[in-house]
């Protein structure tokens, strides 16, 4: 039973939600908590990996490290992608099963469903067909981490849980241009908008493709969620299991961003840059069947990254 004298490993903790399961961790009494930097444990390197948990020993795992970015980064840098995320979770999922930790959480994304799947997505779904050839190198390197895990609970009896996330955003997001997420892009363009007084806002694709978002607090509270809860299945998703279009989401983060002038801010779109997966929004039955869902509320979650996006003057 995992409780708040357990040690619990978090990979991944300098990240977007690595870094939010850690601050909710502490928040709620956990005090055993360890983690390495990546200068200092390299987890491509399978040897590394094993003589680290071996010596450590956590009685639970947290993968939220992988290798992230946007549809520009996805696209472009495929190789990295596939390589990198399917060395890292294996090295995490089989290192522990030879350390004898039964206990782990593998933090997928909503990407591993199909591109034309039925909406809204059950779990069920995933293999069901093509994935979107954007992404298709990352999601294909996720879909083995979950397989991976479901393998090892068939053979081995371990207790690996695999959480699907949809769109994630929050404090430590990445804000860079080409390779951030589809929300935190738009939070840094509408600050350009706004410090430089221009009157255009320009979105990738025609802004019809429709999108789930989640905050990072909700996502890394689902984690712990689920680090204590007994489930029967392997893959649960994790949403709000609404969707809104990108033209949309756009909007709501110049009105909360620029509050005075959004009105006169006119939306263009770049139709030579791709529109992504058509529509995704999660069936999230699941979790609410064992008892979590999400609860931030979407104005003052953006308010709230606006604030973190500001201090991390690296991006303004």
């Amino acid at each position: 039973m995992i409780n708040s004298n357990s040690k619990i490993y978090i990979a991944g903790h300098n990240g977007l939600v690595g870094n939010a399961i850690l601050k909710k961790l502490r928040s709620k009494g956990y005090k055993n908590i360890i983690f390495k930097d990546r200068k200092i444990l390299d987890l491509k390197d399978q040897k590394k990996v094993f003589e680290f948990l071996k010596k450590n020993k956590p009685d639970f795992i947290f993968i939220a490290a992988a290798k992230v970015g946007g549809i520009y980064s996805n696209n472009n840098y495929k190789a990295e992608y596939i390589f990198d995320n399917l060395s890292i979770q294996s090295n995490l999922i089989h290192s522990a099963y030879l350390c004898g930790i039964k206990n782990l959480i593998f933090l997928g994304s909503s990407c591993v469903y199909p591109r034309n799947s039925k909406q809204p997505i059950k779990e069920s779904y995933l293999l069901s067909g093509d994935l979107e050839g954007t992404n298709d190198a990352y999601a294909i390197a996720k879909i083995a981490g979950i397989k991976m895990c479901e393998s090892y609970n068939d053979q081995y009896k371990t207790n690996y849980k695999c959480l699907m996330p949809t769109n994630t955003f929050g404090p430590n997001d990445n804000y860079d241009k080409l390779n951030s997420h589809m929300f935190p892009a738009l939070i840094r363009k509408a600050h350009e908008v706004k410090i430089s007084h221009k009157k255009e806002f320009v979105l990738w694709g025609n802004g019809l493709a429709k999108r789930e978002i989640i905050y990072v607090d909700d996502l890394a509270d689902a984690c712990i969620y689920f680090m204590k809860k007994n489930i029967k299945e392997t893959i649960i998703n994790i949403g709000t299991g609404k969707d809104y279009s990108i033209k949309y989401l756009a909007k709501l983060v110049l009105k909360t961003i620029i509050p005075s002038r959004y009105k006169n801010i006119k939306i263009k779109y770049d139709l030579s840059k791709p529109n992504g997966t058509p529509k995704k929004v999660l069936d999230i039955k699941r979790a609410k069947k064992y008892g979590w869902k999400a609860k931030a509320n979407l104005k003052n979650s953006i308010l709230t990254t606006y604030k973190d996006f500001l201090k991390n003057k690296k991006y303004i």
